[in-house]
């Protein structure tokens, strides 16, 4: 199938290969996408999604851990890999002319995966310290404790990398179990952006034999969002503050408008967040807003990290640009909007690693709209709609996370409560 910004073939029994043609461009961008993420993990192997994404530069049935470091590092390029909480990704950025000893990489990787006990072992130990990173960082502790609360008792609320319990009870063999389970088709989406031919890629593909389809299953259905106050006591020089209300999800028609809206509100230095709270107030260092869009459901989330002996004045403030910030959307900021998004939009064309990324949505919905097509429809919005979709979202109940010294906690809850 053959569309105005991609090329699309579904190899049978195996996995459906996309490409965007850049012929100009140096280099070559693949990436292999596995629907999977740590939502679809039991409690007991919560976590093991990441570790498998770790455990996948360990080394092949052709090639030990030090020769794939190697070939690796022999490329030029970049190799790299994350697991979200729907998607495990492996990719890789080369010059164009390494692209097939390149594919052939990942696909070994990805097929016949050596996932040695030892290098397990020593690997585990990897996780703990990123485990520590988090912790000793504040956004990031206080953005997993956020979503715990927000999906309370789900796996969308369990934390991508799991736990130091999980983790040290799984071995390889519930490693090799999950992967014959969850990476093989319709699972498997192989993508790749820049100097490259799409027969080329799709014959590359197709010489491999990619085992037995899996049987489709649904996930595990997202709850409602939870909503109230968290109060996080956390010693610190700053008071963390987030803020979720509902969002879109990721295939909704919704979006031109939800980006719209966000843009306003807290996606820029001219955004009514950054420009009240930081520049004419001098309220926080660091404030915005951001969507977060998923397969079932979606957040509207506002972040400020403000000093604690300040952070009351903060939430007052936020609560009443909260209240007021649907009604006073302008067209002026709608048309400055539609500009600022135009000029991520274009500019990510240049990106071989931004297509290639792009192309993975694709796993969301059943036909990708091109970047340039995407800019028609929110042309297409109005400062109306806009108004009326903020209206909507900021009027749901929301939850608040709070993380702050416990002198200052208190005061900070009760004010979000009033």
């Amino acid at each position: 199938m053959n569309h105005s910004f991609y090329s699309e073939t579904q190899i049978v029994d195996g996995p459906l290969v996309l490409s965007h043609a850049m012929p100009h461009s140096q280099s070559v961008a693949l990436g292999i996408f596995i629907d999977v993420g740590s939502r679809d993990e039991i409690e007991r192997l919560s976590g093991i999604t990441h570790a498998l994404e770790h455990m996948l530069f360990k080394g092949t049935d052709q090639m030990d851990v030090h020769q794939l470091a190697e070939k690796l590092d022999e490329l030029g390029g970049n190799a790299n890999a994350f697991t979200s909480r729907e998607r495990t990704c492996f990719h890789l950025h080369i010059l164009h002319e390494h692209w097939l000893e390149a594919l052939d990489i990942l696909m070994q990787m990805v097929r016949e995966p050596a996932l040695p006990e030892a290098e397990w072992q020593r690997e585990r130990e990897v996780i703990y310290s990123e485990m520590a990173m988090v912790e000793d960082t504040p956004e990031e502790w206080v953005m997993d404790q956020h979503l715990e609360a927000l999906f309370p008792g789900h796996s969308l609320g369990r934390p991508v990398l799991g736990t130091h319990e999980s983790l040290s009870s799984f071995s390889t063999k519930d490693l090799s179990k999950y992967l014959q389970h969850w990476y093989r088709a319709p699972r498997l989406l192989i993508v790749a952006a820049g100097n490259i031919d799409h027969d080329a890629l799709v014959g590359a593909v197709g010489e491999v034999s990619w085992g037995a389809k899996s049987e489709a299953e649904p996930r595990f259905a997202a709850a409602p969002l939870a909503s109230g106050v968290q109060a996080l006591p956390r010693t610190g020089e700053q008071a963390q503050i987030i803020a979720s209300f509902p969002g879109v999800v990721a295939a909704s028609d919704m979006r031109p408008t939800a980006w719209l809206a966000n843009q306003v509100l807290g996606g820029g230095m001219s955004s009514t967040l950054f420009r009240e709270i930081r520049e004419k107030r001098g309220l926080a260092y660091s404030v915005g807003s951001h969507l977060n869009t998923l397969s079932d459901t979606g957040t509207w989330s506002i972040t400020c990290g403000t000093e604690p002996k300040r952070a009351a004045e903060c939430v007052d403030l936020l609560s009443d640009l909260l209240h007021d910030f649907a009604t006073q959307i302008s067209s002026d900021e709608i048309e400055r909007s539609k500009r600022q998004l135009q000029v991520q939009f274009r500019m990510g064309l240049d990106s071989v690693e931004g297509q290639m990324l792009y192309l993975g949505s694709r796993l969301d919905e059943e036909h990708l709209l091109s970047p340039m097509q995407w800019l028609e429809r929110v042309q297409q919005v109005d400062v109306e709609a806009v108004r009326l979709w903020a209206s909507e979202q900021l009027s749901a109940p929301a939850l608040w996370s709070v993380a702050a010294p416990e002198q200052a906690l208190t005061q900070i809850c009760d004010r979000i409560r009033s």
